[in-house]
């Protein structure tokens, strides 16, 4: 096979200093196809690699006045096993967006940072960040690479959302396997928690909050799909494992710290123990 001269002189080769596409994605289907996810050899017939590996959920995210919040639960669970009690779910996908991670835990990483990797190449290459609604649609299409995966049960269900600079407001996106992207208002959840998280934000959410209450709000929304989904892990108090939340605004992403988030379910359980005390004393009237 000839030499490239560029690559035998020790320097790059030829496509990587050929103007061509800002989309980083479109620039390895051309000259490294086989790095792509979905380009990759098709696994057996059959789901069984599906139960081997280690899966993620729950995550929410829900708008407040200023910005969006994402939080995540630590657990990963590998059929009936707990694979991992401090997995993290929850991403910067660049300066104003955040992606968190539900369903096949490895592939999912790895479409985070060939997402982040995505936004950065085109920032570099066109000179201006890709609009929210632009990012939405590159992640849409780099789920639906994932399909021939998914339909062998390893699928990558994200949540993604961000500061739209154009708007000044939080906004938020779903998906689904084939990369149908739609667009949710106010709050949302995906994963196996997700329908009781969703019960919890439709009852605490409200007009108005500010990131603070927005942060409570996602924390209470976690321990109430974890009391109810044995694949969501709750906040860990014995070992100090908190979920990853952040806020993202005007400001940016930022992550909210560990001693931040450990006062917030030491209020929530304080709060959620008086209730049951409450309870059990007009169990013991009655």
């Amino acid at each position: 096979m000839p030499t490239d001269p560029l690559t035998s002189a020790g320097r790059l080769p030829g496509a990587f200093t050929t103007p061509g596409s800002s989309s980083f994605v479109d620039f390895l289907a051309q000259h490294a196809p086989d790095l792509l996810p979905g380009r990759r050899a098709p696994l057996p017939a059959g789901d069984a690699l599906a139960g081997a590996a280690p899966h993620a959920t729950t995550i929410v995210a829900l708008t407040f006045d200023g910005g969006v919040v994402m939080a995540g639960d630590r657990r990963a669970t590998m059929g009936s096993q707990i694979a991992s009690r401090d997995i993290e779910k929850v991403f910067p996908a660049d300066d104003h967006s955040a992606v968190g991670i539900a369903g096949t835990a490895g592939l999912a990483v790895e479409l985070v940072r060939l997402f982040q990797l995505e936004l950065e190449h085109y920032e570099k290459i066109e000179g201006a960040l890709l609009s929210l609604d632009g990012k939405a649609n590159r992640l849409s299409t780099m789920i639906r690479g994932n399909l021939g995966l998914a339909m062998q049960g390893l699928a990558v269900v994200p949540l993604f959302a961000g500061y739209d600079l154009d708007r000044g407001a939080g906004r938020i996106f779903s998906y689904d396997v084939t990369g149908g992207r739609y667009e949710e208002h106010q709050h949302h959840s995906v994963g196996s928690g997700s329908v009781f998280a969703r019960g919890s934000l439709k009852k605490l959410w409200q007009p108005g909050l500010d990131a603070d209450a927005a942060v409570r709000v996602a924390v209470e929304a976690l321990v109430d799909a974890a009391d109810d989904d044995s694949a969501t892990g709750g906040p860990d108090r014995s070992r100090h494992i908190w979920p990853v939340v952040a806020t993202v605004t005007a400001a940016g992403y930022l992550r909210v710290g560990q001693d931040a988030l450990g006062e917030v379910v030491d209020r929530v359980a304080a709060d959620r123990d008086a209730q049951h005390a409450r309870a059990r004393r007009e169990e013991d009237r009655a």
